[in-house]
């Protein structure tokens, strides 16, 4: 019978900075934070807009000025407020626990603020993300489909380009580059929740928010966007305050 080894009693139940316990307990308010993040960003960036009365009305420089304007912004006026969502959420990724250096986390999340923009403000607003969820809707309804149906054809279109462009950034600034099939099933959910949230974005309109940028946003319009906002974005940022996959 082999004797007993003088550190066994350490190897079970680990000892000094070497236990298990205390680290997992320390990753667990970062997680939350990164989840929490990109929400409070989005709700200050509505307070600033509603508080200072921004609209097209208000004096804007001659370079943004072409962004306060066209068909995709009157009718889903609230993807501006999603681009902050999706900007917030590099920053946090790239800010977090990870295994990236810093020059790296800041390299790719600058790249993927410029590519989300991009994405979603060329060459008007709504950019690629908006266009390619409203032709899927769109050609989907002439050619029979429900418009039930071809609504959230649309918003799926949509949340892929938006998550895709957010996500494969995310992993780049702060994740391990090696592929991982863990990865899979929190991606799948994650996009399931930002396709829930393309959705409920798209009704602002129907649900009674009013002709903001046309005009400033008064305090009822203001309390609905938050709502829809707060509604349209806890799902994804339940998930990944749940588990964010390394």
């Amino acid at each position: 019978m082999r004797a007993a080894r003088p550190d066994t009693f350490l190897d079970t139940t680990g000892a000094g900075t070497l236990a298990v316990p205390p680290a997992r307990s320390a990753t667990r308010p970062s997680t939350s934070l990164a989840a929490v993040t990109p929400v409070l960003a989005t709700l200050a960036a509505l307070a600033v807009v509603a508080a200072t009365g921004l609209s097209r009305r208000s004096g804007l420089p001659e370079a943004v000025e072409p962004l306060a304007y066209g068909f995709f912004l009157d009718r889903y006026p609230l993807f501006a407020f999603a681009l902050v969502y999706g900007i917030a959420r590099l920053v946090a990724v790239a800010a977090g626990p990870g295994p990236a250096s810093i020059p790296r986390r800041a390299a790719f999340c600058a790249l993927g603020i410029v590519v989300l923009g991009l994405a979603g403000l060329y060459p008007t607003f709504g950019g690629a993300v908006l266009r390619g969820g409203f032709a899927t809707g769109s050609m989907a309804f002439l050619n029979g489909t429900p418009l039930w149906l071809a609504y959230g054809m649309g918003a799926g279109v949509a949340a892929a380009l938006f998550g895709g462009t957010v996500g494969v950034f995310a992993v780049a600034a702060n994740r391990g580059l090696r592929p991982r099939l863990a990865r899979l099933w929190p991606a799948a959910l994650a996009f399931l929740a930002l396709w829930f949230g393309a959705a409920v974005l798209g009704l602002a309109r129907g649900l009674g928010f009013g002709p903001w940028p046309a005009r400033a946003m008064t305090p009822a319009e203001a309390g609905l966007a938050a709502g829809l906002l707060v509604l349209a974005a806890l799902p994804h940022a339940a998930l990944r305050g749940r588990r964010d996959p390394r």
